[in-house]
């Protein structure tokens, strides 16, 4: 009896989640495409750096994998809440558990360590022995969209949610924390994908922004490959030496 329980709510659980991650995927990166890659973005974009029109049999093939990954997302999250449902995470759902500095230092620790965990495994991907059975699906777009930014092989979509089974076995994160980590990925994701002649390609790097990914950092790495493999923040990529040597002269002109 218990045993079917569980498998519904499984079941249940990935529908639901199936729905909500796609739901949030074409709308998110469906109008951020609309407005920036229509005639209302040309009052700021960079017209030095114009891009080849994106292709559609490309974006067809972006949402082809973002919606596979969507199905494997779904289930990671099935698990997670049918693990929370028994008891057996750190998630918690009062507000009496702790105070509200620790809302805000686990919200920011959670997004270092996911920045430093997607750093290495993405860089482990551009592995040649791995790249192809990994990450290949990812780069169809050399000129990324922002349909192209959930667009993972499946197998890397697996990595890549493994973070958060093992994140919420470990650390205690309120409900809230975990879906504002999911809404800061979910937009970081999409603007990183813009591409590089969106926005102006100083955007966002004053003396603070500098040390975070944007759309011009990301997009030199679809162009390049072995370079500029962060997620929220160029720590990484700058102490290990895989930053564009060029980017922040190119970014301060």
């Amino acid at each position: 009896m218990e045993i079917n329980l569980v498998q519904r709510s499984l079941k249940f659980y990935s529908l639901a989640f199936f729905g909500i991650i796609l739901i949030r995927y074409f709308l998110v990166a469906g109008s951020t495409y609309l407005f920036f890659y229509s005639s209302l973005s040309e009052s700021f974009a960079n017209p030095y750096l114009e891009s080849p029109a994106p292709s559609r049999k490309l974006i067809y093939q972006d949402i082809k994998l973002s919606i596979l990954s969507s199905i494997i997302f779904a289930i990671v999250a099935a698990l997670i809440m049918s693990s929370y449902d028994s008891g057996l995470t750190c998630l918690y759902s009062d507000f009496q558990g702790h105070q509200l500095w620790y809302f805000i230092i686990s919200y920011i620790g959670v997004l270092i360590l996911q920045d430093s965990y997607f750093y290495f495994t993405h860089r482990l991907f551009h592995h040649p022995f791995l790249f192809h059975k990994l990450h290949r699906g990812h780069h169809q777009s050399r000129y990324p969209t922002p349909w192209t930014s959930f667009a993972f092989d499946p197998l890397e979509a697996v990595v890549q949610s493994l973070f958060f089974v093992v994140i919420v076995y470990v650390i205690p994160l309120h409900f809230i924390t975990l879906i504002a980590v999911l809404i800061t990925m979910t937009i970081w994701a999409v603007v990183n994908h813009l591409g590089l002649d969106r926005l102006p390609l100083s955007f966002p790097h004053h003396w603070l922004g500098k040390w975070f990914i944007g759309p011009a950092h990301h997009s030199l790495h679809h162009l390049k490959y072995q370079i500029n493999y962060g997620l929220y923040f160029t720590f990484w990529d700058k102490v290990l030496g895989t930053q564009d040597p060029n980017y922040e002269s190119q970014i301060r002109e």
